[in-house]
Parts: structure tokens; C-alpha cells; sequence
């Protein structure tokens, strides 16, 4: 089916091409210029994933022709299932695929057809899911975002775990993805045993949110890991407390406490702030002592790599380029649909993932990279 689909797009792809060099339709004989037409046309057979398929290409009389799908010369496919792939990445349903192939093309496919091309993906998750991994990642990043799937007939709400880590030379990663009935701790140190599974033997700072008993989950998997709460997620957590026309201050004065420039520094900013804000707002200054030991390791860092340390902006950035993809869907039919399309977004969204500058010389100040 898919082989189908391919040849079928290829060659009204080349019809269109012809089409544009020319300057007229095929059929339009009114619009015929006088100078170069169509020639006829050739058999062209391309290698592929799919096996051999054999393409009609168009031919013009002046042979000046030169397409672009597939260039003279080219003997191997490039990718047209990528492409379908690719829209299916970006959001677009296999309803989405259908019109926007029919009407770019001419090619009409059926939505289960397009389903299975996009399910011949789901080995090259497994094997991705299951894949090495390096031995220490300095940094891992965890996080969970929400997803609706349709599970016994009913639409759940079920939690995607989601782990980024930075490696030795700075290089981020997606480690995987992992799908729960909803966020608990429980749950992520069953996602921690696969990383160690997968081959991580060691995590110098595991940077998370809030979630009760996360840290208690890092150590049982990682006792030497260092648990790094996100500052981010203090800071909202910290602003339930707050009325909207302190909000703007708060965030303010927090921000003296995190861009300290020591850790001594930091704690003498946080009784300045208790005792601007405990009359009003004490909750805060006691949320920030009850976490202190878990806020304040990114302090044995250097002062420019601080921020990439304290917050899971990583992965945050990424589940909100993961949430813009699957707006699109009011539900997911199965969990493997589900973690399809969030691995080919990931595939796209991991170009941008940029090596961190200078990490190599900020390891080497930290208590476990020296």
C-alpha cells in the first residue's frame, strides 16, 4: 500500500513540476506556447525502504526538464514517506494528510491508508525507546505533561513523561517517553530504573518539579544524584499565595534570592525578603526553607550555566512545542497513537536542541565533575 502511495505521489508531483516549466497544464491546449512541449514520457525505477518502485517521468522536447523530486541522476528515493511523515509530525491528522495530498497533488488516499503509513513508525520508536544510553548524564531534566487518549471507550486524561539530559560535552538529548494514568512518584522511579536499564549508571543533578516524593524516588534509583528543584516551579508555586497586584513585586524579590551570587548571599536575600513579605504572605518564605537543601545546589556552578541548571525549561520548551502538535487532536485512539506522533514531533524538535556553550569548562567546577 504504502509503495502505492509513494509511486502515485512521485508521479503527480512530476506532472505538476512539468506543468510549471512549461507554463500550461497538460490538457490545456488553448494555453500551448509554441516553443518547448511535452515529450513524451520514461520509466524510471528508484531504490528504496519499500523495495524497488518504478515511476513514469515526463519528458519535455527541448530536455531542459530538470525535476526536483527527482533529480536527473537519482537512482534512490528521497523520502516522500518522510514527507507524509513529516505533516503527520506537525499536527496535521491523517484526514489533514488526505486533503492537503489531494489537493497538492491530485492523489486521493484514504485516511486508513495514511494511518498505516504512519504506523510503520512504531518499530522505529520501540527501538528508539529501548535504545543505549550514555553511562553519566551530568543533568537530567523530568517532567509530565498531559495527554487525552480513549481507553475502554471512555477519553482519560494520562500523564507523558518526558526526559531530557545533558551529556558530558553538553549535547541535549530526549532519553524517552513514558505514558501513566496520571503523574506520581511511584511511577518515576519505574522511569528511572529503565534509564538505568538503558545503561545510566550515574545523574550528577536531577532538576524537577514539586511533585511529593519525586526526591525520595531519585534517591532510591540514584543515591548519589543531586535533586534540583525548579525555580520556575517554586516561584509559581509561590505565587498561590499571592494577590495579583503583588504578584509583579513578589516575582521580583524572589528573583534577588536566585540570582544571588552565593549560596550565603541567597540565604541572607531570603530573610530580606521575609521580612518584607512575611506580614502578609509567610507561607512563602516557609515554602522556600522547607526546600532550601533541594533549591540551592546550583550554586556550586558557575554563574553563567546557573539558570540552564535551576529551571526544566528544557523540558518545558519542549512540551509546549509537544502540546502545540497535539492541539490539534481531541483524543488519541490507543496509547500507541499517542506516543507516534509525539516521537515524530520530538524527531523534529530535537534539530533545535543546541549544544550548551562553555559546558565542558563549567563540569569541571562542580563538586562531581571534578
Amino acid at each position: 500500500m504504502l509503495w502505492q502511495l509513494t509511486k502515485a505521489l512521485m508521479e503527480r508531483a512530476l506532472e505538476a513540476e512539468m506543468a510549471t516549466h512549461l507554463g500550461y497544464e497538460k490538457h490545456d491546449q488553448e494555453a500551448k506556447p509554441n516553443g518547448n512541449r511535452r515529450n513524451g514520457k520514461s520509466k524510471k525505477t528508484l531504490k528504496g525502504e519499500l523495495g524497488e518502485i518504478e515511476v513514469i517521468t515526463p519528458r519535455d522536447r527541448e530536455a531542459t526538464f530538470e525535476p526536483q523530486i527527482i533529480p536527473k541522476g537519482q537512482t534512490r528515493m528521497a523520502g516522500l514517506d518522510g514527507k507524509i511523515l513529516s505533516m503527520y509530525a506537525r499536527g496535521m491528522t491523517t484526514r489533514d494528510i488526505q486533503g492537503h495530498l489531494e489537493e497538492m497533488y491530485g492523489v486521493t488516499v484514504s485516511p486508513t491508508l495514511i494511518s498505516n503509513v504512519t504506523d510503520a513508525v512504531l518499530d522505529e520508536v520501540r527501538a528508539w525507546q529501548n535504545r543505549p544510553l550514555d553511562a553519566v548524564y551530568p543533568i537530567v531534566y523530568l517532567d509530565a505533561l498531559v495527554v487525552k487518549m480513549r481507553e475502554e471507550g471512555t477519553v482519560q486524561n494520562r500523564a507523558v513523561y518526558v526526559a531530557i539530559g545533558i551529556d558530558m560535552e553538553g549535547h541535549k538529548e530526549v532519553l524517552g517517553l513514558w505514558t501513566s494514568a496520571n503523574e506520581g512518584a511511584k511511577f518515576w522511579l519505574s522511569v528511572l530504573n529503565d534509564l538505568k536499564t538503558r545503561g545510566v549508571e550515574d545523574i550528577f543533578i536531577a532538576c524537577v518539579d514539586g511533585l511529593k516524593g519525586f526526591p525520595q524516588a531519585i534517591e532510591a534509583g540514584y543515591p548519589k544524584t543531586t535533586v534540583q528543584l525548579c525555580i520556575v516551579h517554586m516561584v509559581r508555586a509561590s505565587l498561590r499565595f499571592v494577590s495579583w497586584k503583588d504578584a509583579k513585586a513578589v516575582v521580583a524579590d524572589l528573583k534577588m534570592i536566585y540570582r544571588a551570587v552565593s549560596r550565603e548571599n541567597a540565604e541572607q536575600q531570603l530573610e530580606v525578603f521575609a521580612a518584607k513579605w512575611d506580614p502578609k504572605y509567610r507561607s512563602i518564605s516557609q515554602l522556600w526553607r522547607r526546600h532550601w537543601e533541594q533549591i540551592v545546589p546550583f550554586f556550586a556552578f558557575p554563574a553563567d550555566i546557573r539558570k540552564v541548571i535551576y529551571t526544566t525549561n528544557a523540558v518545558e520548551s519542549l512540551n509546549m512545542t509537544l502540546r502545540k502538535v497535539i492541539k490539534t487532536r481531541g483524543s488519541f485512539p490507543s496509547e500507541d497513537a499517542a506516543i507516534k506522533l509525539l516521537y515524530l514531533a520530538l524527531i523534529n524538535v530535537a534539530k533545535k536542541l543546541h549544544t550548551i556553550q562553555g559546558w565542558p569548562q563549567a563540569l569541571n567546577h562542580s563538586a562531581r565533575g571534578n
